[in-house]
Formats: C-alpha cells, structure tokens, sequence
C-alpha cells in the first residue's frame, strides 16, 4: 500500500517512541498531527524538547505537522479531533507506562490504557480507518518462562496491571476487527532504549547513578536478563506496519486457534532484539563506555517484575521483511553519547 501523502495520527507524540516515529513518517513525506498530555509521569521539559525536535523535522521535511494536547480518554476531544483530520492511518503510543507504577496508581492505567484506548478503537471505526497500528508489551507474557516468548503462546497470565492493560488492548482490537473489519496491528516492544528515551527506565536509572556516584538498585539480585531494544529499530517496524495494514489469516485453525493472528484482521507481533542479555552485562557496558564504576545494592525481585524477558521476532520479519540488527554494545554507544551532550555531562 502507498501511503505517500496520507494523513497520519500519532497519540503519545511527545513520548519516547512517539516522537521518534512522528521525525520518521514526516522524513518521509507523510502529514502528521501528534496528540499528548503532556502529564508529569517523568520530566515535561524533556517531552517539550522531543516536540522541538519534531518542529525541525517538520520544516527540513516541508510536510504538515499540528499537535494537540489532550489526553486520549477526552472522548469530547479526540472525536472532534478525528472528525476534523479523517486519517488514513493511526499509531496509538499512548498509554500511562511504568510496570512499578501500575501496582500504586491502578486507576491510571484503566483510564488512560482502557478508557482512552477505546476512545481510539471506536473513532478509527466511525471515521473508516485504513491501518491500526497499537504499542503492546513484552510484560503481556507475565509469568511465562518459555523463553523465547513467541507470539502464539497464552498471554492469560499477567503480573501487573500495566500488563494487564496491554492485553486487554489486544482483546479489544480483535473485537474491532471482527466486528467492524478494522485492520489492527499490536506491537508487543521489548525494553526500548536510546537517544531520547524515558527517565524512569534501566538505561537513565543507571547512568545517572554510575556519573553521580550513587548506589543503584539491582532487583533479583542482578539476576535479571532483558532483550534490549533499539529506539531506530523500533521505528522501522512501525513504519513498516504502516504501509501493510493487518489481513484475514485464511488458513485461520477455530480447532487449534493462535492467538497472534485471527480469522479477522488482526495481527500481534513481537519487536526485540532477540538477543537477551543479563542485566550485570548491560551495567558493564555503562560502566565500561563512562569509565566509571557501578555502586549496587542487590534488591529482591519487586512485585509486578519479571526476571527474563526474550523475544521471537520471526513472525515480524515474514510480516514486514526487517528483524531489528542493533546490537546492545552500538546502542549504547548512541545512548551515552546524546546523553552527556543533552545533559551536558
């Protein structure tokens, strides 16, 4: 599908991974209008400078760019928001975030990964949406410990309600495509890092400590594996997705049905690595790249947590033809290096 020219919706815009993909989709002359909050979860003037960085994008690319601040759960807003920019193509990348946070404000999740998320699903049906592309999680596999994690696998076992939330986006996509044909694409991502990541995550935890000289936490007592994902690889696969909206499977088994793929057009699909790593190893590379030593204080395994996480990324290179190639050691490198010139380290 060309998709030159069409209009495209992206929530989250000011967020990590959203406003990565919205420099991207206008690099290559697609019209853009981001929706956020703007809330305080972590730092506001980081989220305005990833704005900054998209307005420049906007202006070397000559294409439309117009954000809006309101949170997705405003059903007032976003219909009204929808009904003036009839989009061809929606990313959804809001969410409230934060697996440690899910467990003491449960009620922010609901209304901004439920409520707002249905907000979403139903305005891409009344406004006949071509592609619904939707961020899930790597934590919707919960206490699954077959490793790698593959899509057709039970997800029935969430730890936390963040996760709980990211499946319950899933479900709800199937029902819309089902019932409405509405072409849904779920992407579960996989501890997303790089320039201009989240505050709140392992990466910025980490080198802010190691450069400050504080003593970091280290749950499971280091034993903790992850499958560190690319910012840039992450948004290839999202744009990708973009030009090839979810089909019917025709070959769809009711006796024996996979959870990844359905007789509607419905899609879920892994984006990672597929290369895990232990959590001391990441915590090397910090210390190795900053020539500076770790302090760690080893912690039990917090609630809500899980202590691998690894990814099967076959059925989104069969999909879109690209497997994420980043390694950790190149990743970090680009990390470190926006790092101390944003910081001024």
């Amino acid at each position: 599908m060309n998709i030159k020219n069409y209009r495209v919706l992206v929530t989250g815009a000011a967020g990590f991974i959203g406003a990565a993909v919205c420099k991207r989709l206008l690099s290559e002359g697609l019209n853009v209008v981001g929706i956020d909050n703007i809330n305080n979860y972590y730092d506001i003037n980081l989220k305005k400078d990833r704005l900054n960085e998209i307005e420049k994008e906007s202006k070397l690319s000559s294409k439309s760019w117009t954000f809006k601040k309101f949170p997705i759960e405003d059903t007032e807003k976003i219909n009204k928001c929808f009904e003036e920019i009839k989009p061809e193509i929606v990313i959804n990348l809001a969410a409230q975030a934060g697996v440690r946070y899910s467990i003491k404000n449960p009620l922010a999740f609901i209304e901004s990964n439920i409520k707002g998320f249905g907000n979403i699903l139903e305005c891409c049906r009344k406004n006949k949406v071509q592609n619904l592309i939707y961020a899930s999680s790597s934590s919707v596999y919960g206490g699954n410990k077959s490793l790698p994690f593959i899509e057709s696998q039970s997800v029935d076992h969430p730890v936390s309600l963040y996760a709980a939330t990211k499946k319950s986006n899933e479900v709800m996509a199937h029902v819309y495509s089902h019932v409405y044909k509405l072409p849904t694409t779920g992407l579960r991502f996989f501890t997303v890092y790089g320039p201009w990541g989240r505050p709140d995550m392992s990466p910025f935890i980490f080198t802010k400590a190691i450069l400050q000289e504080k003593v970091m936490q280290l749950n499971n007592f280091g034993k903790i594996k992850r499958d560190f994902t690319y910012i840039d690889d992450v948004v290839e696969s999202i744009y990708r997705c973009c030009s090839k909206p979810a089909t019917s499977n025709t070959n769809f088994n009711y006796l024996n049905p996979d959870p990844s793929t359905s007789h509607a057009p419905y899609k879920v699909f892994n984006v990672g690595n597929n290369n895990v790593i232990e959590i001391t190893y990441f915590i090397k590379l910090l210390e190795d790249n900053l020539n500076k030593k770790a302090k760690i204080k080893y912690m039990p395994l917090p609630p809500g947590d899980v202590v691998a996480t690894a990814s099967d990324n076959t059925a989104l290179a069969e999909w879109i033809g690209y497997k994420p190639p980043t390694l950790i050691e190149d990743g970090i490198k680009q990390f470190l290096k926006w790092y101390k010139q944003y910081y001024k380290v």
